[in-house]
């Protein structure tokens, strides 16, 4: 595949009526997996009002102590989870037989379906390791499918620049004309890293009964006059009659800013969660686990 990157030539869609911020999230320092550090930026109480999103951790840092031990064997049942690293070597192996290596700027989609057991370790012993990882939901009708699996690497990922000198990396849904990586019918999820040049603006359009949110993790940016500081979420208001949502980067920032822009549409059906497996109801967690112990998860 080559390396779609687009130079400029995109007319900026124009955002007429800009979403506002409902409110601002700072996340929660936690670990997981073998004590790995990180912080969940988007928890369970978000859940319903994040929908189709259920979860997104943030990790950084260049201590391996923080990260070595990494996410040792685990299932999951239910949903999708999208990591994307930003810099740092991650081996991904799973009871389906799929393995890939996950490394700087690359995205890991696996659709967790009815079920597997993965393993997520580090193949570094030192230097910095950032990244994200998103749980996004399966409609009811497909948590019980055919688990799925794609490594896409840093140079697969589309990519374009404004003419505003804003470098857009499109790993779900479509911007500006240029399709991601990625596309869903049901959830719709839209996944942007954006880099903004000081004082830079750039325009995303969105349905306005898509849930959205932004997470600055460099520097800050601006939603309609109000900031959201570095490793903050801002959870996008559901504006009636808005098309979209406008960032800028601070005018006196000393780098440029870089935010994950992430929306979707929302699936309205109950959510039932039990650690690592995600349905609908209590039963079905209850058979999840039991499906778990007695090995129909694979290795």
């Amino acid at each position: 595949m080559t390396n779609a990157n687009h130079h400029a030539n995109h007319p900026t869609d124009p955002v007429a009526t800009p979403r506002g911020i409902d409110h601002i999230v700072a996340g929660v320092s936690t670990s997981d997996g073998d004590g790995v550090k990180l912080t969940r930026v988007l928890q369970q109480p978000l859940q319903k009002r994040l929908d189709p999103y259920l979860m997104l951790d943030a990790f950084g840092s260049d201590n391996p102590g923080d990260y070595i031990g990494g996410f040792p064997n685990h299932p999951h049942r239910g949903f999708e989870t999208v990591t994307y690293m930003i810099a740092g070597r991650m081996r991904h192996r799973d009871s389906a037989g799929h393995e890939g290596l996950l490394q700087n700027g690359g995205v890991q989609w696996m659709t967790a379906g009815r079920g597997l057991v993965h393993s997520e370790l580090p193949e570094q012993e030192d230097g910095l390791m950032e990244g994200f990882q998103l749980w996004l939901n399966l409609p009811a009708k497909d948590k019980m499918r055919e688990p799925w699996y794609r490594d896409i690497q840093s140079e697969e990922i589309p990519e374009y620049t404004t003419a505003a000198g804003v470098q857009v990396r499109v790993i779900a849904g479509a911007s500006h004309g240029i399709e991601g990586a990625v596309r869903r019918e049901n959830t719709e999820p839209l996944y942007l890293d954006i880099t903004l040049p000081p004082g830079a603006e750039f325009a995303q359009p969105l349905p306005d009964d898509h849930n959205a949110l932004v997470y600055a993790y460099r520097e800050s940016v601006w939603i309609a006059g109000s900031e959201v500081p570095t490793r903050r979420m801002a959870i996008l208001a559901n504006d009636p009659g808005s098309d979209g949502v406008v960032l800028r980067a601070g005018a006196t920032n000393h780098s440029p800013a870089r935010a994950l822009l992430i929306a979707g549409k929302p699936l309205h059906e109950p959510i039932a969660q039990y650690g690592p497996f995600v349905m609908n109801t209590q039963e079905q967690l209850k058979e999840a686990v039991q499906d778990f112990q007695s090995g129909k998860f694979g290795a």
